[in-house]
């Protein structure tokens, strides 16, 4: 061996020594992945206008890999590199795995999901994409043919934004289901729909006090139509019988092990309560989580809340379930009008949305958590909405200014006006923004907001030039959470249809480099992971997705045919969660 092949060697074993002192060599990596086309993000990230940084692996032909080799050694990244050198690091019991071709890229991160919400989608009646009420009525009929009569069947994922102007009532649904309590929960959870037989089960008339920041929607003979809309869903949901901790687990367990089945090596719940937080706790204690979970708690559930100011936030990065994070709403969705704009909506003059007390947002609790050092997730829509969610973070700033360091966020930052833009990035804040949103929104957004409001809609770019950070997610089941349909959204501004043409408000888009930072290295930065995860180097965590597509290169040449991908390998911690 030459002699810069064993300084070479020499730098990589000083370099990955573990906790207990024992030092890797050659025979120790435990997989090597080779044959691919690594795209490490160790350079210099593009600059705010997607501007290529000088080290980066990009020429005047475009994007090429700036690796083909990984090895691996217990839970960390061991080499990256050529393949002749990664083979090196071959021992008798070293597992190598010739992935032809494929593109190997930092662990995937999700951080806005709610995956308890994805394993019921998976166990319940799937509405998602269903385009008419008749078609969504006639899910739930078959569903009943295999349901006792008398017991709930639950459904989620109907648009109530692409429905808004003709939103369904319980007549239809009645009608073809009697016998069984139905709740047809809404694509982001700001609807809900119910049969006769759900209102009686529930008890609500009319004469049913709707919470504040909620409309029941009333028939022609004034009692409850079957359209619950905002705070008033609370009004079905809380009626249907809680699953047991048992169906709850199994719902866990599917939702995350769909996620690494889609390359997510960690998720971001947003919104926990005591009983999720509790299997959580039960299913990382008995070593089953799949992927990492950060955890955000609900501000809605102030016992939770106080039990864990009393206690702190987690300090520690690399548990399997990392608790620092509190989650709080302080408006509603735009599609369903219930976000908390700065004037009316131009197609409901008159209406301005719902928010902060209104919503149940409880700003002396916020505080509090945020005194107490965690750090803070702000769901906030609208442009009024997103001014008050900083001026709330800002006060607190103020009085404290320690807890300006960590890292808050406001969740979705979907509609913010131009002088909001700038404040982001002076305070520190995250936006943790969906790019499928945009496409899903773009048919009915325009119409809520007018031509001027809108550009600062699902603003990307505009929020990058500001200095804000960005972190992307689907804030699934809310959206589809295929990372080849986010990045596709991502860097085209482009619905699955790759409509429109150019792409919709096309000057906010992100480049391919952005776009995978968004959903890697910015995202690990967001859970105060920078150091541990978004980039492929020795010492690292162990944690790749693997994907048939190369998103780099071809945002340079056919950005559709990013929506073929499928994930090959998902790997977490070092070991395979998930193999095609």
């Amino acid at each position: 061996m030459n002699t810069p092949k064993i300084l070479l060697l020499l730098a990589l074993l000083v370099g990955c020594s573990d906790e207990s002192g024992e030092t890797g060599n050659a025979e120790d990596a435990n997989l090597i992945l080779t044959n691919a086309q690594v795209y490490t993000l160790a350079w210099d990230e593009p600059g705010p206008d997607g501007s290529v940084m000088p080290n980066a692996p990009h020429d005047e032909n475009g994007w090429h890999a700036d690796a083909e080799a990984v090895a691996i050694r217990a839970d960390k990244i061991l080499f990256v590199g050529s393949n002749e050198d990664a083979m090196t690091f071959r021992g008798e019991s070293s597992r190598v795995v010739d992935l032809a071709g494929a593109t190997v890229i930092p662990g995937l991160v999700d951080s806005h999901t709610h995956i308890f919400g994805l394993g019921a989608l998976l166990d319940q009646v799937n509405l998602i994409g269903v385009e008419t009420e008749e078609d969504a009525v006639a899910l739930i009929v078959e569903r009943a043919k295999s349901v006792p009569k008398g017991e709930w069947i639950v459904g989620r994922g109907w648009d109530e934004g692409a429905w808004a102007n003709a939103y369904p009532d319980k007549v239809l649904l009645s009608a073809a289901v009697p016998d069984h309590p139905v709740f047809m929960d809404s694509l982001h959870g700001f609807a809900g729909w119910a049969n006769q037989a759900a209102l009686d089960a529930a008890g609500l008339n009319a004469t049913t006090e709707v919470p504040v920041g909620g409309e029941m929607r009333l028939g022609s003979d004034g009692q409850p139509g079957g359209l619950f809309l905002n705070n008033a869903v609370e009004l079905l949901s809380d009626a249907v019988p809680a699953p047991s901790r048992e169906i709850l687990a199994k719902q866990l367990l599917l939702g995350l092990n769909q996620m690494a089945a889609d390359g997510y090596t960690a998720v971001h719940d947003a919104g926990l309560a005591t009983r999720a937080m509790s299997i959580l706790e039960q299913l990382e204690a008995s070593g089953e989580l799949p992927i990492r979970v950060y955890a955000m708690l609900s501000l809605r559930d102030e016992d939770l809340i106080r039990k864990w100011i009393e206690k702190g936030p987690d300090t520690d990065t690399d548990s399997m379930l990392v608790t620092r994070t509190v989650k709080a709403y302080y408006d509603a969705a735009l599609g369903s009008r219930g976000a908390r704009l700065l004037y009316d909506y131009s197609d409901m003059p008159g209406h301005q949305g719902i928010s902060g007390d209104g919503y149940g947002f409880n700003q002396a609790l916020n505080a509090e958590a945020m005194k107490a050092g965690f750090q803070i997730a702000i769901h906030a829509i609208g442009d009024a909405g997103n001014r008050e969610a900083i001026d709330i973070l800002e006060k607190v700033f103020n009085e404290d200014p320690a807890t300006a360091k960590n890292r808050h966020r406001i969740e979705h930052a979907q509609v913010i006006s131009p002088e909001d833009i700038l404040r982001l990035g002076p305070l520190g804040l995250i936006a943790s923004m969906e790019p499928p949103h945009a496409m899903e929104d773009k048919t009915w957004a325009e119409e809520r907001l007018g031509p001027e409001r809108v550009l600062g809609a699902y603003a990307w770019r505009s929020l990058r030039e500001a200095g804000a950070r960005l972190t992307f997610n689907s804030d699934n089941p809310g959206s589809d959470h295929s990372i080849f349909y986010g990045l596709h959204s991502a860097i085209t501004r482009q619905d699955k249809n790759q409509q429109p043409e150019g792409g919709w408000y096309a000057e906010q888009r992100m480049t391919a480099d952005e776009a995978v930072r968004g959903y890697t290295q910015w995202s690990a930065y967001a859970s105060f992971r920078e150091d541990e995860a978004g980039v492929i180097a020795a010492g690292r965590w162990a944690d790749l997705t693997v994907m048939t597509v190369d998103p780099f290169a071809l945002s340079d040449q056919v950005p559709g045919d990013i929506l073929n991908g499928q994930i090959v390998m998902t790997v977490v911690n070092g070991e395979i969660v998930y193999e095609r």
